[in-house]
């Protein structure tokens, strides 16, 4: 299973902040959405991201001010990329080793879509069931009875 069928599945969509937009903004842009992080863009460039856990550690416990704050102080700048021919395995890896829930997907240069950890274990769990279903039908099929 490969990023590309988890986009086809969910679809292209990619939410995202501009640079100079405030940290309130993208909260509250991420809790009307129900999405935990969301990309930040400018001229159509990923800048970096922005996660809950960036407004939790950078602003909420150190107090500062999500009004006056803009998204370029807090957010992570090096952001983990992967190709949408890329294996399921490999994002759940880079996932794991690096602490990280979200990947951005990148074609040919351009963004493709976006993944989180909830994806990337729904497509794991989905391709078991499928196996698990086929090992199923195959026994049945040999040992009648």
């Amino acid at each position: 299973m490969t990023v590309r069928d988890i986009l086809n599945q969910k679809g292209t969509t990619v939410y995202s902040v501009h640079p100079n937009e405030t940290v309130y903004d993208a909260i509250k842009k991420m809790s009307d959405l129900n999405i935990g992080a969301l990309l930040v863009l400018e001229d159509d460039k990923i800048k970096g991201i922005i996660s809950e856990r960036d407004y939790r550690n950078k602003i909420i416990l150190q107090g500062r001010t999500s009004t006056s704050t803009p998204v370029k102080e807090i957010m992570v700048r090096s952001v983990f990329c992967v190709n949408s021919s890329d294996s399921i395995n490999l994002c759940m890896q880079l996932m794991t080793e690096k602490k990280i829930r979200h990947l951005p997907v990148l074609d040919n240069g351009d963004l493709a879509g976006i993944i989180s950890i909830g994806d990337v274990v729904k497509a794991v769990i989905q391709d078991q069931k499928v196996e698990i279903d086929s090992l199923r039908s195959y026994i049945a099929g040999s040992y009648p009875g």
